[in-house]
């Protein structure tokens, strides 16, 4: 008797273990549901012009996403970003600048003074979007992408000030978030787009 009573309590102990482990399985699969990876290619913005700019468009480039000011300290930046592009444009890479007055009014300006800034004080060729919102209520959904975690999959982050910058890979996934005082020319960001 004592036997049966010792194989039932193990028996029932290992059906009991079982069951947790299904539903602690079964919770997982249903967090990583609600977890689903995006890419930058479902996004569709208007450049400084108006027109429509699609991200899928880039399928197979790697993507430096950055927020531009034009009265920013780091607003020399321009010059190293239009370096970075020209040297590797050729090579399957892009800047994608997003101009945003979030930070001390740095970007008063309208689309096309934008525009004529960007070309006159810098030559800027790579491609300039409409101006948007990187922080607060009104937050675009792009930079929603690039600095939520249950979005982009890489991490939660916020966009410290002008000029951060996003490494969006050849699968239009976010990569790596670098702080607005690193320059585009730094050693990190050639070896990515090297890689």
């Amino acid at each position: 008797m004592k036997k049966t009573t010792y194989f039932t309590a193990v028996l029932f102990l290992l059906i009991s273990c079982k069951f947790e482990a299904q539903e602690k399985k079964s919770t997982q699969t249903s967090t990583k549901e609600k977890m689903t990876k995006e890419t930058i290619f479902q996004f569709k913005v208007k450049d400084l012009e108006g027109n429509l700019f699609e991200f899928s468009n880039l399928k197979g480039k790697k993507i430096l996403i950055v927020n531009t000011a034009s009265k920013c300290g780091l607003t020399p930046q321009y010059a190293e970003l239009e370096e970075l592009y020209k040297s590797y444009s050729s090579e399957g890479f892009v800047v994608v600048g997003f101009p945003a007055n979030n930070f001390a009014s740095q970007e008063p300006g309208t689309d096309a003074e934008i525009g004529e800034f960007c070309q006159k004080n810098y030559g800027v060729t790579f491609p300039m979007m409409s101006k948007v919102s990187v922080k607060g209520s009104d937050m675009s959904e792009l930079y929603k992408f690039l600095t939520q975690k249950s979005k982009n999959g890489l991490k939660d982050n916020d966009v410290k000030w002008n000029f951060q910058k996003y490494l969006i890979n050849a699968s239009g996934e976010l990569e790596m978030v670098i702080a607005p005082d690193v320059s585009p020319l730094s050693e990190e960001i050639i070896n990515w787009i090297k890689s």
